[in-house]
């Protein structure tokens, strides 16, 4: 079965610093036609960092969006032309202080395929050192560090339920 689309028309109705949101009109597979509403976006990094003690770093910020404070791994997006690997590796040290010395990619996940082209690279980090935060200016994070089994447990319990940090828990720390 042919479950494929094709845009006829596209007009972006928003361009803003982060995204940009267009509505296409579409045909479906059958042969109708239909719109879509598509939000695109750079798309990000997402990095389990596990220290030698067998902890990982997380970070505690206030998501605008859902109006509370979540914790999750340390993430960022993706600056325009930014390699992932390079983009990691920043955004570790800029939110938690910390560098990494052996890295693992762990693949990408697509946040909402739904509606948005926004992809996300997931990592492991290990073999950390510490040389100092510097978070973004406007950004205003606190970084912490939980056992693994903690980590774990806040996922199972709903405590956390930031989808980027459960999918790169996964990945990283299930075989």
């Amino acid at each position: 079965m042919n479950f494929e689309e094709k845009t006829l028309e596209s007009e972006c109705v928003y361009n803003g610093k982060i995204m940009t949101v267009c509505r296409d009109n579409v045909e479906i597979a059958n042969g109708r036609k239909s719109f879509r509403e598509v939000v695109h976006h750079s798309g990000g990094v997402v990095i389990l960092a596990v220290t030698n003690k067998n902890t990982i770093l997380t970070v505690k910020q206030f998501r605008y969006p859902i109006k509370e404070t979540f914790l999750e791994l340390p993430a960022g997006k993706l600056e325009k032309g930014e390699d992932p690997d390079f983009a990691a590796r920043r955004e570790l040290e800029e939110e938690t202080g910390y560098r990494a010395n052996k890295w693992t990619a762990l693949g990408y996940i697509y946040t909402s395929p739904g509606y948005s082209d926004e992809k996300l690279y997931l990592y492991r980090a290990e073999d950390l050192e510490f040389v100092g935060e510097h978070p973004d200016e406007g950004e205003i994070i606190k970084a912490f560090e939980y056992p693994v089994s903690e980590i774990k447990e806040k996922i199972k319990n709903g405590e956390i339920n930031d989808a980027k940090t459960i999918c790169a828990v996964m990945r990283g720390l299930y075989d």
